[in-house]
């Protein structure tokens, strides 16, 4: 498959799959250079980058995934596995807070909330 391809069936500009590829975050079993130099993706690399989107909509920063798929980073299996733990902790962190302001909120829906004038 082409960056063409790439770019339409997972909606990232194909300036952002040169980006990912720059910052080492596309794994050399997803993608290789031809014969002309162009780069040729594997099939997989469809679900791979929508996990890698998921991932950034989670606030994974791009470093911290590069340090989870670089291959020439040589992160410990434990290390990763802290910083997996540490943002799953802070998605529910972030779970319970939208959890209580969608309570709040539905409170003032329902007029029974402490407010000094209404809304």
């Amino acid at each position: 498959m082409r960056i063409n391809d790439v770019s339409k069936l997972t909606g990232l500009p194909i300036s952002t799959l040169r980006f990912y590829e720059r910052k080492q975050l596309i794994p050399g079993s997803y993608m290789y250079r031809d014969i002309h130099n162009y780069r040729v993706y594997s099939e997989e690399i469809v679900e791979y980058l929508n996990d890698v989107k998921a991932l950034l909509s989670a606030d994974f920063s791009i470093e911290e995934l590069s340090l989870l798929v670089n291959e020439e980073i040589n992160l410990s299996y434990e290390d990763k596995l802290k910083l997996v733990k540490q943002k799953v902790k802070e998605i529910n962190d972030l779970k319970n807070q939208l959890n209580r302001s969608e309570q709040y909120l539905k409170t003032i829906l329902e007029g029974t909330a402490k407010f000094h004038k209404e809304c």
